[in-house]
């Protein structure tokens, strides 16, 4: 099938702007699922969006990027790289003004756009709308392992939006390369790359993704300049337009780079990140970090893609078609990535989705040759019928749909989340997950910490309790470091002298799960007392503070 599908005519012509999408309907659909039912819960199912909000809320206050840790008394005074601090200025923003739905909706709005734009995409790419409609749904489903209201979901929108970029730049320059007399390419788009880069790097370090991207684009671009060898009119001319892309997407990447030191750290920045990220201590502990478990739902979607992008690869050689050297490294990337880390599921989704939509529709469409004349004229009819579909989606421009439900959506969540005395939009954190109760009572009590928790609970109790009290440790790891997280380990893993720990960072109240091992110690060990327990956790005060 072409990647180019023409437009349908539609009379009169107010209908085009009025008229939702394939794309607009899957955009309303997806916020309206992750707003409006139990899935906004999900999307607060990480704490770290507590010290999020916090610090976002902080730079509002004082109009200034923190450079040292606020918020837990064992670092406090330490340097701190709030290196997501755009991200935070915008939650924190919205929790002010709407509460939690408000960064339920802006995270929904996010998740959401990034998919509707994922099959856009591959509908421009020449994916058969049916083909496409089952890549994102396998796609979104993969994702769902980190559906989170985190900085991190602006990150697959920003990979979407610069592998668009990237592969209609070199769509054209092939375009043009085989037929000469052709204008050139119209790599302009080329030239907002840098400018992505600017926020991207100010919201979440996945802007090393769209380093990744452009390198992969790079070496093909030098690969088609080196494979021009003729001497032929159009081979001189295609080896000339190959090296024109090449220039430019070296001096695209150059000014990229430069873009990723317009941060508040400079260059401190990347070495933070790439101490972080070389730590394997904290690669191997942190869970985002470790390889899927392809036991549970998400993971089998993406177990379910990889099958996917075998078959097409298969059909594609049965075809007697070369995969480009663009697409079998961003396949590998893709493939790898995902494989790594189960924090990387959702981009290398995206990503696999992108490239093997077309593949996958072309083996459909020889359906159409088949030898049998009953399913030879039954698939005719689909192909005519999904291309009548895709020639509508591609002249439908008002997008009404979806600027109505985020319009719908702001209003009610600027209302309580109340439409009239029907309450429409309720995010909470979840209460069978979270010590809520057990903050409740802190709160009456007026307890001033410092608080020890599990750090999956520390942006909890920071969203709860600062300015008031702080945290002895919190999900922050790359802040903490391998010392001091060797030493946390140990407490929470009741190993030889974990004792040390709380001695070293001392702290007025322990917050623990009711059925933790720490909980049943801590009730044996003199110097605790038990002043607080819900079927969630249980409340330690010192002994010498019992009276608070």
């Amino acid at each position: 099938m072409s990647s180019r599908v023409s437009e349908a005519k539609l009379h009169p012509e107010w209908i085009r702007w009025v008229l939702p999408s394939a794309s607009d309907l899957f955009f309303v659909a997806l916020l309206g699922v992750l707003v409006f039912t139990a899935l906004s819960v999900r999307l607060l199912g990480d704490a770290g969006i507590g010290w999020h909000i916090r610090t976002g809320q902080l730079i509002l206050r004082t109009h200034s990027v923190p450079r040292v840790d606020p918020f837990s008394s064992s670092m406090s005074g330490q340097p701190w790289f709030a290196w997501e601090w755009l991200y935070d200025v915008v939650v924190g923003w919205l929790e002010g003004a709407a509460g939690l739905n408000g960064v339920v909706l802006f995270t929904a709005s996010v998740i959401a756009a990034t998919f509707a734009l994922t099959f856009r995409m591959l509908l421009q790419r020449g994916t058969n709308i049916l083909v496409a409609a089952m890549l994102v749904l396998l796609a979104a489903s993969s994702a769902m392992i980190h559906f989170l209201a985190r900085p991190h979901v602006l990150s697959w929108l920003f990979t979407v939006i610069w592998f668009w970029i990237l592969e209609s730049s070199e769509q054209s320059s092939i375009h043009s390369a085989s037929h000469p007399s052709s204008e050139a390419p119209r790599s302009w788009r080329l030239w907002f790359l840098p400018s992505l880069t600017l926020g991207w790097v100010n919201v979440h370090g996945g802007f090393l993704v769209g380093f990744a991207l452009l390198a992969i684009y790079w070496i093909g671009a030098v690969w088609r300049s080196l494979k021009h060898r003729g001497d032929r009119f159009d081979e001189i001319l295609a080896k000339i337009r190959a090296g024109q892309r090449l220039r430019m997407l070296t001096w695209i990447g150059v000014l990229s780079a430069a873009a990723t030191f317009v941060n508040p750290y400079g260059y401190q920045l990347h070495i933070h990140i790439y101490q972080y990220l070389t730590n394997r201590f904290l690669m191997d502990r942190i869970d985002e970090f470790q390889s899927p478990n392809f036991h549970y739902v998400a993971q089998k979607c993406f177990a379910g893609l990889l099958l996917l992008t075998l078959i097409a690869c298969a059909s594609r050689r049965r075809a007697d078609k070369r995969v480009s050297v663009t697409d079998g490294l961003i396949l590998l990337f893709a493939v790898y990535s995902g494989l790594y880390a189960s924090r990387n599921i959702p981009v290398s989704a995206i990503l696999l989705a992108a490239i093997i939509g077309p593949w996958l529709s072309e083996a459909t469409d020889r359906l159409g040759e088949s030898r049998w004349a009953g399913v030879r004229e039954r698939y005719r009819r689909l192909a005519s019928f999904l291309h009548r579909m895709q020639s509508m989606e591609f002249s439908l421009r008002g997008h009404i749909g979806a600027v109505a439900a985020i319009l719908f959506a702001c209003w009610v969540a600027a209302h309580g989340g109340q439409l009239g005395s029907t309450v429409l939009m309720n995010a909470h954190f979840d209460g069978k997950r979270f010590p809520i109760d057990a903050t409740d009572y802190l709160e009456k009590q007026e307890a001033t910490g410092p608080f020890f928790s599990p750090d999956d609970w520390g942006g909890y109790l920071i969203y709860r309790m600062y300015p008031r009290a702080k945290v002895v440790v919190d999900d922050r790891h790359d802040m903490y470091g391998e010392k001091f997280l060797r030493s946390y380990l140990t407490t929470i893993h009741i190993e030889p002298g974990w004792e040390d720990f709380l001695q070293q960072y001392p702290a007025n109240f322990v917050i623990v799960p009711k059925k933790s091992a720490l909980a049943n110690l801590l009730a044996e060990t003199t110097g605790w007392h038990l002043t607080y327990g819900d079927d969630v956790a249980l409340v330690f005060v010192r002994v010498q503070d019992a009276s608070q």
